[in-house]
Parts: structure tokens; C-alpha cells; sequence
């Protein structure tokens, strides 16, 4: 008998419905020249246009939006590098209550501003030296306040979900859907939500080099952990899958494509010059393995989800001089 899954289509149809109003619908880009340099036709889900600059904000609010009146007068806590920080201290504003934010002490500036904008206090780790997993935990427990974990967690999961599903719905059937991969929530809603609508669809995750936990795990059939990985795509310095979003991927996931550092920048390069939009490096992973190649047997249409654009100038034009 097949285990049965922890997130279904059904959650994720039900995290669109609770969302509506509070996340935005962002749009799907084309473009010819991309398509000519790719082979393929490209549909990019824009998700820097979402609010707090990234999709986490689908999981948090969906998973916040869950909780008992009594759980939302406690508060939320969280532990994120940035993007997740973000989503939920803007989803705690949206349902009145407080969050306490972990962050890694080099988290980048204006996602630390960000987070602090939105309301929520903010207490640091030095995150190659400390476990976030024991310290959010063990800080929840003593506030009393409610975890919200990044990715491994059901109703964050189905949120997230909610990406591939507005684009599939714009975008009709596609042989291919390219996702970012850091701990795994993105992936692991979005091939739930694709493989439920068309089955044949090759789900198709994208790590840096530095950081391929995920496509170890894979291989080897379980979960691998790997020294906290050093590379610019901060939103990706995982060291392990997520349990749940481990289980998901071993049976939806296709492939796990790696791009270098360098890649990824050349991909944001690209975003901006031709596409006119700005990406992180963790937003833009999916964008750097079509451009460079590391998707093999390319099909014919695919859509690939852009992640998430914080990122603050100072950094975007060390990193496009560089």
C-alpha cells in the first residue's frame, strides 16, 4: 500500500482559496530571446513581484492562518536566513498578533530591515557554528509561541504549492516545471500540485554546487547532511532536506540539476539586461541551470519558478561587477 502524503492537492487548493487577497496572483514572463538561447519555450512564474519580495509569504500566512485564537495571542516564532522571516512576521501583522524572528548573524541587511519593518523582533545566530532547528525550537518553547518552521511543515508546504498552481493554470500543460531547492517546501508543493494535475509533468529541482544536499539525498535514498554550504545563493545554505519535503521529492522528483555560483550570477545578469527584472541568487537558480545547460533532455515547454528579488543594491552590483 502507498504511504499516504502528509500535503495533498487538495491542501494546496485549499491554501489558494485562504490566501486570496493576501498573496499576490504574480505574473508568468515570456521571452523569445530566452526561448532561442534555451531551446525550449521558458515560462517564468515571477515570484519577485510577490509580497515580501518572495513565495514564502504562500506558506507562512497559510500555516499562521491555521492556528487556534488562543496559539495567535501567544505569537509566532520562526527561523529563517531572510525570505521566511519576512512571510511571517508580515503574517503575523495580517492576523494581529507578534513574532520572534531567528536569523543568521550574516543575514543580508535588508532582509534583516525588512523583517524588523514588518514588526518583528529579531534575535541572531552565527549560523555555522549553532543549529537554527534546536535554537527556534527551544526559543518557541520558552516564549510559549507558535513554530513555524521554513519548509518542513505541512500548511507551509501546501502554500507554497500555490506558486505552480497559478502558473499552471496561466500556463496550461508543460513537459517540465524547473523549482529552486533549498530545504525543500517550494519543490515539494510544487510537484504535489503538478504531478496531481498533469502526471507525465518532469519536476526538476535546482541546487548550488555548494549546496546540493538535496541531490545527494536522492541518490543515496536518504537524508544526507552536509557541512552548511558557502555560496551566494543565501536562501539555499541548507545543510539537510527537510523530513517531510525529503518524502515528497523521493516520490515526485525527477532530477536535481546543479549550478555553479558564477551561473547563478550570469542568470541574474540576464534577468536584469534582457528580462528587466531583478532576482536574488536563490530566485534566480532555476533561470541559471536552463541558461547554462544543466537541464538534460530539455522538452519542449517548461515553466521555471523565479523565486524571490531581495537583494539591495549595494550587494545585486557587487555581484553583476564582480
Amino acid at each position: 500500500m502507498a504511504a499516504v502524503s502528509p500535503v495533498t492537492f487538495d491542501d494546496v487548493r485549499e491554501a489558494a482559496a485562504r490566501l486570496k487577497g493576501i498573496a499576490h496572483r504574480t505574473p508568468v514572463l515570456t521571452s523569445r530571446t530566452l526561448d532561442a538561447l534555451v531551446g525550449a519555450e521558458v515560462f517564468i512564474k515571477c515570484e519577485n513581484f510577490q509580497r515580501i519580495g518572495a513565495f514564502k509569504i504562500r506558506g507562512a500566512y497559510n500555516a499562521a492562518a491555521q492556528l487556534s485564537p488562543e496559539q495567535l495571542a501567544k505569537g509566532i516564532a520562526a527561523y529563517s536566513s531572510g525570505n521566511h522571516a519576512q512571510a511571517t512576521a508580515l503574517a503575523a501583522r495580517e492576523l494581529g498578533t507578534s513574532a520572534v524572528i531567528l536569523m543568521p548573524e550574516d543575514a543580508p541587511r535588508s532582509k534583516m530591515e525588512a523583517t524588523a519593518g514588518y514588526g518583528a523582533e529579531i534575535v541572531t545566530y552565527d549560523r555555522y557554528a549553532q543549529d537554527r532547528t534546536a535554537l527556534g525550537e527551544a526559543l518557541a518553547e520558552d516564549r510559549g509561541l507558535a513554530l513555524i518552521p521554513p519548509y518542513d511543515h505541512p500548511h507551509v508546504i501546501a502554500g507554497q504549492g500555490t506558486a505552480a498552481l497559478e502558473l499552471l493554470e496561466d500556463t496550461g500543460e508543460l513537459d517540465a516545471l524547473v523549482v529552486p531547492v533549498g530545504g525543500g517546501g517550494l519543490i515539494a508543493g510544487s510537484a504535489t500540485t503538478a504531478k496531481a494535475l498533469h502526471p507525465d509533468i518532469r519536476m526538476i529541482g535546482v541546487e548550488p554546487e555548494a549546496g546540493d544536499d538535496t541531490k545527494r539525498s536522492l541518490e543515496s535514498g536518504e537524508r544526507v547532511t552536509i557541512p552548511v554550504p558557502r555560496t551566494i545563493a543565501d536562501g539555499q545554505a541548507i545543510s539537510t532536506p527537510g523530513e517531510i519535503t525529503f518524502g515528497i521529492s523521493q516520490r515526485l522528483v525527477d532530477a536535481v540539476a546543479l549550478v555553479s555560483d558564477e551561473e547563478i550570477i550570469q542568470a541574474m545578469r540576464f534577468a536584469f539586461e534582457r528580462l528587466k527584472i531583478v532576482l536574488e541568487p536563490s530566485g534566480a537558480t532555476g533561470l541559471a541551470a536552463l541558461l547554462a545547460g544543466r537541464v538534460e533532455n530539455l522538452p519542449r515547454r517548461i515553466g521555471v519558478i523565479a523565486s524571490g528579488g531581495n537583494i539591495d543594491t549595494e550587494r545585486f552590483t557587487a555581484l553583476m561587477s564582480g
